[in-house]
């Protein structure tokens, strides 16, 4: 790992203090002359020629002279002639000096607008492009870096520096202890990655831009990174989003086994196909990535060695357990209740913070056992999906939907952009256990949706044209086309579900008045993966084990199918009645709450086990089960 020289740190303290403006530069004046005006009187003192006792009387007289040549000036009228004579010429050159100075200063000024000198950190995350993800992958890593004195995050994209500077600072605003430094550059150019100081980097976040072929520059990037003849022996910890999962190969190629690699497009459908046939799921998993909530842990616990998974749900008060790393090996996530805790093995567990991940000691947790339910399985029926609107998202939409739920499923499409026929037909993916088909109408045309059989329809999935359309744009035609649906299902009374894909998380709160039930804001969710994934590697197998649903997934099921309702009780019940299913309770969704933003629409992750609580018609359990 190449080290940072004295005069290295002493230059980059030197820029950043430039490029704050003018008040930096005169200050740097004024401990100039300071220091050549306290020099001065040193010298005059040790050799001897001192006009003057006092130290400071010598400091103001020599002060005097810097600031008025006047007391140069002397008697007689030659003295005063040849004086006059010096005094023009040092003005001259004085004046050249100080305009050689402003020039470089200048210079150099321009260089730092321009973002093209080094960044001199350690232990700082580094951004590489720049595209709707940035902003709240900053946000989160602002919140998770709260606790730390000095944090950095750089990023580097071919953008103005003062320009992305604006623009984090009027979206985010206060970083707190955060350090936003911001350089302009291509991340596929090795000179340009050279400025941000990957070697000491804490980890590496490539984005994918906003063109017709990002995947392309995600592997052009990354194989900048991993083939940079300068950089260390040691791995690079990168996080990288891709696209298409035909392009997953190459990338994993490119990365050389230091990438970890989110398919977005892939993440996005599955919450979409999770998301429409039960309604908060969105909540849930956003409360589960958020940094300012409790999150997913790894802890080491030997007092858990050799006693068994089902055994673990209950002896934590303060936490949840959802599965088991054993050393070496990949993570279990709702592995089988006697999976035993070997040597070495980790927890993992939804907690606070790391250290909170503590054993209770409880003896007896209180169950109420008459209070637990034993659940009859339900036979699946036919259901009804309907889409309305098209991207390049919605192929794998439908692919995880022939993935998620039984045969008989039908899908309808509806898009007046794009060309969803031939989409799915030139689709990778195959489509065994739905039919599709397909509708010619506008989104956002009354007449158009009045024609559609919503009687016959259970769920409806409102994708943004985010492919034509800008995200405001795109934005407003799905809130349009909402407020028709809402308008619809009351004026028939029918009963279908509305999920919603939103391009910008600020207009969630107007879909949120237009009575939603839910909003996939697809930046967002990919953000908090990235951002996770770059504080913790080994957080990305367990969320690629949450949205594969071929193991467990999180569910929300009514609470009646669990417990008794109306009867006061405490979580540890609820716990138990899951783990005798062979499932594992994460928390619950209170209905009452369900449309209050403040109480984060009624999601409650890991509660306290301990206090009661009494559920009533309409509350979920959210739990983590197989399909």
């Amino acid at each position: 790992m190449r080290k940072f020289t004295l005069k290295d740190r002493l230059r980059y303290a030197f820029d950043q203090t430039l490029s704050i403006g003018p008040l930096s530069l005169i200050g740097w004046l004024a401990v100039v002359t300071a220091i050549v005006v306290l020099v001065m009187t040193g010298v005059v003192y040790l050799v001897g020629i001192s006009f003057t006792d006092s130290p400071l009387d010598q400091i103001w007289a020599y002060l005097m002279i810097a600031l008025d040549t006047s007391t140069l000036l002397a008697d007689p009228w030659a003295v005063r002639l040849s004086t006059t004579v010096l005094v023009f010429l040092s003005m001259f050159v004085t004046s050249t000096l100080i305009g050689l100075i402003s020039a470089g200063i200048d210079s150099r000024l321009e260089q730092l607008r321009k973002g093209r000198s080094r960044v001199v950190e350690s232990g700082h995350t580094v951004i590489l492009g720049w595209s709707a993800k940035i902003l709240p992958i900053i946000s989160e890593l602002v919140v998770a870096n709260a606790n730390q004195r000095r944090a950095c995050v750089a990023v580097l994209a071919q953008k103005d520096k003062v320009e992305m500077e604006d623009t984090i600072r009027a979206k985010i605003g206060d970083t707190d202890t955060t350090r936003i430094v911001c350089r302009t550059g291509s991340p596929m150019d090795m000179a340009s990655l050279n400025l941000m100081s990957l070697d000491t980097a804490k980890s590496i976040i490539v984005l994918s831009p906003e063109c017709d072929d990002p995947d392309s520059a995600v592997i052009k990037t990354l194989l900048a990174i991993t083939n940079n003849p300068s950089r260390p022996a040691d791995p690079y910890h990168v996080v990288a989003a891709v696209r298409n999962p035909a392009n997953m190969e190459v990338a994993r190629l490119a990365g050389a086994k230091e990438a970890e690699l989110v398919l977005i497009g892939d993440v996005i459908a599955r919450l979409v196909a999770q998301t429409c046939r039960q309604s908060g799921l969105p909540v849930v998993y956003t409360e589960l990535l958020n940094f300012s909530g409790d999150e997913i842990y790894f802890k080491l616990e030997p007092g858990l060695v050799g006693r068994p998974f089902g055994e673990a749900l209950l002896a934590y008060e303060n936490s949840t357990v959802m599965g088991i790393c054993p050393e070496g090996g990949p993570p279990a996530i709702n592995p089988p209740m006697d999976a035993v805790f070997q040597e070495g093995a980790e927890v993992i567990a939804i907690s606070e913070d790391d250290n909170t991940v503590v054993l209770s000691g409880l003896t007896d947790p209180g169950v109420n056992e008459r209070a637990i339910v034993h659940r009859q399985p339900l036979e699946p029926a036919p259901e009804h999906v309907l889409i309305l609107g098209w991207n390049w998202r919605a192929p794998y939409v439908v692919d995880q939907l022939d993935e998620y739920v039984a045969s008989g499923l039908r899908v309808t499409v509806m898009a007046h952009m794009g060309d969803p026929e031939a989409d799915l037909a030139n689709h990778p993916g195959r489509i065994d256990h739905i039919t599709v088909s397909f509708r010619p109408g506008e989104t956002t045309s009354r007449p158009a949706l009045d024609g559609l059989p919503f009687d016959d329809i259970d769920h409806v999935i409102l994708l943004a044209y985010s492919d034509v359309l800008d995200s405001d744009d795109a934005d407003a035609r799905t809130l349009i086309t909402l407020l028709h649906l809402r308008d619809i299902a009351d004026r028939r009374e029918s009963g279908f579900s509305i999920v919603s894909e939103m391009m910008d998380s600020r207009n969630t709160e107007l879909a949120q008045a237009a009575r939603a039930d839910d909003f996939i804001v697809s930046d967002r969710v990919v953000s908090l993966m990235l951002a996770h994934v770059a504080e913790d590697t080994s957080l990305r197998a367990v969320l690629a084990r949450l949205f594969d649903p071929a193991g467990s997934e999180i569910y929300l099921r009514a609470a009646g199918q669990y417990v008794a309702l109306d009867e006061p009780l405490n979580f540890y019940t609820v716990v138990e009645s899951a783990r005798r299913q062979g499932e594992v309770a994460l928390g619950y969704r209170v209905h009452e709450h369900a449309g209050d933003r403040r109480r984060r629409y009624g999601v409650v992750l890991n509660p306290d086990k301990s206090a009661t609580i009494t559920f009533r018609e309409g509350d979920k359990v959210i739990v983590l089960a197989e399909n």
